[in-house]
Order: structure tokens, then C-alpha cells, then sequence
């Protein structure tokens, strides 16, 4: 096929912290050697900030070193946290308070704000846009281009107006080939070329498998004498405390507002357990309850979250390109944060790729950017934190959590034992003879909600007739092997319920309704038999997050 072709020195592809910080980084470094850089980001979010979910809680360690001026430049940091609460809820009634001694140090904020980091992003595209680069939102970077010799060229944006069966439809565009001398990936947790990029490469094959969490979130209106603006409260324990291991947290922000979100770490056991009811059930217990009562939602999100920290890091350098952020997992899960760590890598990489740029290289294997992030807080953060979600898987909340206190409050992160995960979170889903369906209650309309109306304040929209982007490798495995197995737990575990199997004719079907789809990437990670594969839609579709 004829594809219209545009060369870059640097292609970005993903706009989020660790994508705009490496393009602002980029920028600077061009200004300050008086070198002429062509750089263009690509974003498959509709603007620039719609796809983008986060707690969140920033450490502004990175912002701080890229931007020093953030605050006289505007940026949106301006919810100080002022108090920190750790809540052991001991069952759906009762909690209790933990001493600040009792709890790692990795969970004081001191010096964070809460913010949205989608409007945060959205200032650093305006930043990167000063430094002369190019943004280009609703275009969703669908296929490696491979050179020659093996190395990585630039990447392909998905074709738009191709309908269902594959025909071109009315006002068909061929993507376009986005040629570069190194290509950044910066797409978030499990990203799609990614993942093609750890396959073909062997990123990962000295790592353990990486672990990851669904982390669920809404933004809720709440009346004024229950918001305490810069309140960040965590939870652990129940509903989680049988089923599966997680957290909650709640953080009050400006404007009359708290976030609340569950994160559900994604090896649970049972096939029956359905993460979003276990959030709807989280918001009724009273500590959390208390704060929403008499609120209005006003948005809903779900995303997976890389968690396997520092055992779980790949190689990031390959021939033509680097791994970024979330995508190669530089998420510090004891501090429950990886804005800041993404950035940092971003940052790194614009540092790397820029030196490479000036000695006339291209399309080579960036090693000298393990050496850079070798020497970085970020990898310190991460060694130092290496054991944090092993010991909890492996200990138990409170026990794994104990000896988190221990190392990181009185070691530094520094005892000698290594809890390294093996397995992969698919593989730990058990048999569903193994278990009894979990009744859950139903939706009071007040504090918990069903799956599609929560999708609806997502403002999720896919152009229908559109090829799914949710890919089943065999048609016939949700019917032949997750149902009678597993109780076919797609129905289960993905956000937004995309996934149905229903009657027709007396016959089961396996429904997929990828319009409803929130680009979470769930059903890629959990499916038992690996049978689905996320692919990128069109460009633009997806969820429009307006401040999350």
C-alpha cells in the first residue's frame, strides 16, 4: 500500500508524563545547543489528556528538575497535601487508624500535591508546543516500521474509515509512515507495540513477568463540610482482605472535590470476583461513605497498572527506540506513584536519544541509557522498593506490610531477601469448581452504580462499524474452554462490560461490545488462556476523560 511518509529526528508516541516530558526535554536541549530537531508526538486519545487516569497523587521531583519555574509558568499543582491517613478497614463496619510509625515511610506526602493529571498532561503539551514540537492528537500509532537491518524506523498510524469487514468506507485515510532516527514509546501500561517490542526483542527475558493491578476511579462533587482539601487517605483490607490483595484511597482536591478508587492487584484466585462490584462495595463502608454522602459522581475510569517494580524491568533499549514510563513498568508501587518515575525515564531518554542525534547516529541500540537510568533516583527508588509487593503477595497484608515497614523504615530498603513473583497474574486464576459465584448487591444509585451508566460518564464512543480492536486469537475458547473452566470471568473482570455471554437460539454466544471498551487493557492481562489481544482502535475512540 502507498502511504504518505513524513521523517522526524524523534517520533513520541504517546502523550502522557513520561512522553511530554521526554518531548519538552527534547525541546530544551535543542534550544540550548542551537540544534534544528524534528519531533512530533502521536496520541490515539481524541486531546490531549482523554485517555489519561491517575490517582493522583504527584511527587513534583521530576517537574521540578524539567521545570523549575512550574509554578510561575501555571501549572496545574495547586492542591498542597496536608494531611496523610492510613485506614485499616477491619470488615464493612469498622476500621482503625494506623500509627504513622506502623506504616512505610513510602506512604508519607509530605510535598506532593493532588492533581489530575490529565490536566497536567495537558500543560505539558502546552510547554512542549513552546519548544517547537509537534502534537498530534486522535492518531493512534498502529504498526512498527521495521528497517532493514532488524532495528526500529518510525511506527504507522492506524488507518481511518475502514469498516468492520475490512472494506474502505466513504472519506478513507491510509495511516501515514512516521519515519525517525529513534522512536520513543510512551503509550502507558501494557502498551500494544510495547508489547510487540518486549516479544521481539527479548526485553523481558532476564525479568520476572511483570504483575499488574486494575485501578478504578471516580471524581465525586461532595458538600462542604465533608471535602478537607489535601486529606489523602489509603486504605487496606477489606472488601479485599479474601479475595484478593489492593488498596483504596481518597483524596480530597480544589474545588469541592474527592477522588476515590480501589486498585485490586490483578493475581487474585477466583473467577467469580468481579473488581468493579468490589469498588462499588468499597464506597458503603462508612469511612469512605461518610465523605461521599450526599455527593454527586461526576465521572468514572478504569486503567491497569504496572506493579512489578523493579524485578519486573526490562531491557528498555532496542535498536531505533526506548520503552518509557508505565510501558516498561517504572511504576514505584510502595509509594503507590509513577507520574514522577515516568517523567524521569522521559527525561533520560531525551538526554540519550539527543546525544545519539548529535554524533550523527540513528537507529542504533541506546545502551548508554542504562547507565543514565542506572544512576537516577528513579532506579534507586525502585531497588530500594524491589521487594515491596512480593512480601505482600507472599506474607500477607499484614505481614508482608509489617516487614515493608521494617525495611523501608529502618533499612532503607536494603535487607537481604528477594520475594520475586514468577508467575504470571493469568496463571493464577483458579478453576471455578473451585469456588461459589459471589453475590453482590445490587446498585443504590446514591453511592454504588452498574457497569453501564458508570461507562456512560466515562464518555466513551467507537465508531461502530469499525474492526474490533479486541482480537481473539481462537473464536472458540470463551465458549470450549473459559466457560466451563473458569465461568468465563471476562464478564467479570473487565470495567466496563464489554464482554457478555448470552443465550441465542438456545445456544451460548460470546458477545464483545468493544464500543463500550475504556482502553484499560484488563481482558489482555487477566484472560486465563491468553486468548485476547488489545490492538489499538481507530484513532480518537476510547474513553474522553475531562479532568481524571
Amino acid at each position: 500500500m502507498e502511504r504518505e511518509s513524513m521523517d522526524f529526528d524523534v517520533v513520541i508516541v504517546g502523550a502522557g508524563p513520561s512522553g511530554l516530558a521526554a518531548a519538552c526535554r527534547l525541546g530544551q536541549l535543542a534550544q540550548e545547543k542551537e540544534q534544528e530537531l524534528m519531533i512530533c508526538v502521536v496520541e490515539k486519545g481524541a486531546d490531549i489528556g482523554a485517555h489519561i487516569l491517575s490517582g493522583a497523587v504527584f511527587e513534583p521531583r521530576a517537574m521540578n528538575e524539567l521545570f523549575p519555574d512550574w509554578k510561575e509558568r501555571g501549572a496545574p499543582l495547586n492542591t498542597a497535601v496536608t494531611k496523610d491517613e492510613i485506614l485499616l478497614l477491619k470488615d464493612a463496619q469498622n476500621s482503625r487508624e494506623l500509627p504513622h510509625v506502623a506504616v512505610p515511610k513510602t506512604f508519607h506526602n509530605e510535598g506532593n500535591y493532588i492533581v489530575s493529571m490529565g490536566n497536567v498532561c495537558r500543560w505539558l503539551a502546552e510547554q512542549a508546543e513552546s519548544l517547537g514540537i509537534e502534537i498530534f492528537p486522535g492518531f493512534a500509532a498502529s504498526e512498527l516500521i521495521k528497517n532493514d537491518d532488524g532495528s526500529i524506523g518510525g511506527v504507522i498510524t492506524g488507518d481511518m474509515g475502514v469498516a468492520k469487514d475490512g472494506s474502505e468506507k466513504d472519506g478513507y485515510m491510509p495511516g501515514m509512515e512516521l519515519r525517525a532516527k529513534y522512536t520513543l514509546f510512551a503509550e502507558g501500561c501494557r502498551g500494544h507495540l510495547g508489547k510487540q517490542l518486549l516479544q521481539q526483542f527479548e526485553l523481558d527475558k532476564d525479568a520476572t513477568p511483570q504483575h499488574y493491578g486494575i485501578g478504578f476511579k471516580e471524581i465525586w462533587d461532595v458538600p462542604a463540610e465533608q471535602h478537607k482539601p489535601g486529606k489523602v487517605v489509603h486504605t487496606a483490607g477489606w472488601p479485599l482482605d479474601e479475595n484478593g490483595s489492593g488498596g483504596g484511597y481518597l483524596y480530597h482536591a480544589d474545588d469541592g472535590q474527592v477522588y476515590v478508587g480501589l486498585i485490586i492487584d490483578l493475581n487474585y484466585k477466583n473467577p467469580y470476583l468481579n473488581p468493579f462490584q468490589e469498588f462499588q462495595r468499597f464506597k458503603t463502608h462508612p469511612a469512605i461513605k461518610s465523605v461521599l454522602e450526599n455527593g454527586k459522581r461526576v465521572t468514572y475510569g478504569a486503567r491497569a497498572i504496572a506493579k512489578g517494580g523493579y524485578y519486573s524491568l526490562p531491557k528498555m533499549t532496542f535498536p531505533g527506540g526506548i520503552l518509557l514510563g508505565c510501558n516498561a513498568g517504572t511504576l514505584n508501587f510502595s509509594k503507590i506513584k509513577g507520574n514522577h518515575t515516568a517523567m524521569k525515564s522521559g527525561m533520560l531518554a531525551a538526554e540519550t536519544v539527543f546525544d545519539a542525534i548529535s554524533q550523527g547516529k540513528q537507529h542504533s541500540d541506546l545502551e548508554t541509557y542504562k547507565k543514565a537510568f542506572e544512576h537516577s533516583w528513579v532506579f534507586d527508588e525502585l531497588y530500594r522498593s524491589r521487594n515491596f509487593g512480593g512480601a505482600v503477595h507472599k506474607l500477607g497484608t499484614l505481614l508482608g506490610g509489617a516487614y515493608n515497614t521494617l525495611d523501608q523504615n529502618y533499612f532503607g530498603g536494603k535487607l537481604p531477601f528477594k520475594f520475586k513473583e514468577w508467575t504470571p497474574d493469568y496463571k493464577c486464576t483458579e478453576k471455578a469448581n473451585n469456588y461459589q459465584p459471589i453475590d453482590y448487591p445490587k446498585p443504590d444509585n446514591k453511592i454504588t452504580f452498574d457497569r453501564l451508566s458508570s461507562v456512560f460518564l466515562s464518555n466513551t464512543n467507537h465508531a461502530e462499524d469499525q474492526p474490533c480492536h479486541l482480537q481473539l486469537k481462537d473464536a472458540d475458547i470463551p465458549l470450549t474452554v473459559n466457560l466451563p473452566e473458569y465461568a468465563e470471568p471476562a464478564q467479570r473482570y473487565c470495567p466496563a462490560g464489554v464482554y457478555e455471554v448470552v443465550e441465542e437460539d438456545g445456544k451460548d454466544v460470546f458477545k464483545i461490545n468493544a464500543q463500550n471498551c475504556i482502553h484499560c487493557k484488563t481482558c489482555d492481562i487477566k484472560d486465563p488462556s491468553q486468548n485476547i489481544t488489545w490492538v489499538v482502535p481507530e484513532g480518537g475512540g476510547g474513553p474522553t476523560y475531562p479532568n481524571m
